[in-house]
């Protein structure tokens, strides 16, 4: 799938975790990346995972990437959610999280934290 046409749904990838994957890159040059998860969201496709394996194929000049639709049963609401944040952020393809790269302690307290306090706003409503 073209990468231009998937949605993020995240608004930070973590430098330690980008550069897990660069070791995965084989002498060549090539990443050899398991397909990334994708759903339908409203009229979106987004990444349901997989967001630093995609940057990594956008930083190496890949236009498309494998990808499989998730039939996970996920948190769609949270989903909805992060892909607002994205869309308010400007963050329209995986390229636009280019000056997004954080060390993964701040990776941890902006996206993780972030995460967690939405997850936990999520239950509360629903309690």
């Amino acid at each position: 799938m073209v990468l231009s046409k998937i949605q993020p749904s995240q608004l930070y990838i973590s430098e330690k975790k980008l550069a897990n994957i660069k070791e995965k890159t084989n002498k060549n040059g090539i990443v050899e990346l398991d397909p990334i998860p994708i759903k339908k969201l409203g009229d979106d496709i987004i990444y349901t995972d997989g967001h630093t394996r995609a940057f990594l194929a956008y930083q190496n000049g890949e236009k498309e990437i494998s990808v499989e639709w998730d039939d996970d049963d996920l948190d769609w609401e949270m989903y909805a959610v992060c892909v607002q944040w994205c869309k308010d952020e400007a963050i329209y393809t995986i390229g636009d999280l280019q000056k997004r790269v954080v060390p993964h302690k701040k990776y941890e307290v902006v996206w993780y934290k972030r995460c967690d306090t939405l997850h936990a706003e999520i239950a509360q409503k629903k309690a």
